[in-house]
């Protein structure tokens, strides 16, 4: 197996559209036509990983967060990102991050947290804006159904909880080919006039060229009239963070302890308590304090996130409980979710949990 044929898979888990425009993820290094020897999957590809990677004969690291974040204009080895990247090289280990194309997977960590809570009912705390795009195309009546199949195969029409939506509509339609033409209806030159149907389709924007050969390769016509617009719907299953509830609801102290035991946290630290049970939870892994005021706008009674400066727990406002448990804690499961998926997957192959411990914050 290649590493493209890893790669792959890992993007069907997480379309790297998905990230943020920020975000550095994707293949970082090495080669993708390269032979995978065996996978090893971490949370942190730094230097003591590389060595790890090494001893257990993988040429492939899978890592949550990209190593390589900002440009760099030298590589000497100077600090522990060229470190590990010199590392890497050396020994043509190839390094893939997710970070946040999984992040903003209705699947991935928010879900994740939220499943280690005890969480039910959630839904996506901020969908993602300008990711929806739409198809209109043009048909005879007796391609309808074969043409709108083979765009539904592809990806299209996904809305929610429900596939296969589309729209059609009845028309009149008109065309008239010149000499080069080979129309599949009517001769060149001729004024031909007939029925149409126009065919509206939603899809993700990653999944634009994948639609476009299912429409060029399932249409009657030698020249495809459609228009594909960029919708700005929200998405509701893509997006950062997530809000669901308690089965039963719990005062803020014992909630609190609760989260410290599921996310195995060093030590919690939180805003006032607002007198108030803690039934609807909002999480976001990672940094979260931009998110604040989307989990007070949700009426969520805490936020759970990482990453929080000291005036940002003012922002509480005494409207809900505010939680860092630590940027690592509130990702320290992703790295198991993304083995799981790729054990499932290439079940026949070394997928390789990474034993290090790479969380930099330390706790007395």
């Amino acid at each position: 197996m290649k590493i493209k044929d890893i790669i792959a898979i890992l993007e069907e888990m997480a379309p790297l559209s998905y990230a943020e425009d920020f975000d550095n993820t994707g293949l970082l290094t090495g080669n993708a036509d390269n032979e995978a020897t065996g996978v090893l999957v971490c949370h942190d590809a730094l230097e003591k990983v590389i060595d790890e990677a090494v001893l257990k004969n993988c040429n492939f690291i899978v890592s949550f967060h990209p190593i390589l974040f900002s440009g760099l204009k030298k590589i000497t080895g100077k600090n522990y990102v060229e470190r590990a990247l010199i590392k890497a090289i050396k020994n043509d280990i190839s390094i893939y991050a997710v970070h946040t194309a999984l992040d903003n997977h209705k699947h991935g960590v928010n879900k994740i947290m939220c499943n280690a809570l005890g969480l039910h009912s959630t839904r996506i705390l901020i969908p993602k804006e300008n990711y929806i795009k739409k198809l209109v195309t043009y048909t005879i009546p007796e391609n309808v159904d074969k043409l709108r199949n083979a765009l539904f195969n592809a990806g299209a029409g996904n809305i929610g909880n429900y596939e296969n939506c589309s729209f059609s509509s009845q028309g009149l339609g008109t065309y008239q080919g010149n000499e080069d033409s080979n129309p599949a209806i009517g001769e060149q030159g001729e004024f031909v006039e007939g029925k149409e149907i126009k065919i509206e389709v939603t899809f993700e924007k990653h999944l634009e060229n994948k639609i476009l050969k299912a429409l060029f390769a399932h249409h009657v016509y030698e020249e495809v009239a459609y228009e594909i617009y960029s919708l700005e719907n929200k998405h509701q299953n893509i997006g950062l963070g997530m809000i669901g509830e308690l089965e039963n609801a719990m005062a803020e102290e014992d909630f609190l302890q609760m989260v410290k035991e599921k996310m195995q946290a060093g030590g919690i630290r939180h805003s006032a308590f607002t007198g108030k049970k803690i039934k609807k939870v909002a999480v976001l892994g990672g940094s979260g304090s931009f998110a604040i005021k989307n989990a007070i706008a949700a009426g969520a009674d805490a936020y759970i996130t990482a990453d929080l400066k000291y005036h940002q727990f003012y922002e509480a406002e005494g409207k809900l409980l505010l939680a860092d448990i630590g940027h690592f804690e509130s990702e320290r499961y992703t790295k198991n979710y993304i083995v799981d998926y790729l054990m499932k997957k290439i079940p026949n192959f070394a997928i390789i949990l990474s034993e290090e411990n790479t969380n930099p914050v330390k706790y007395l």
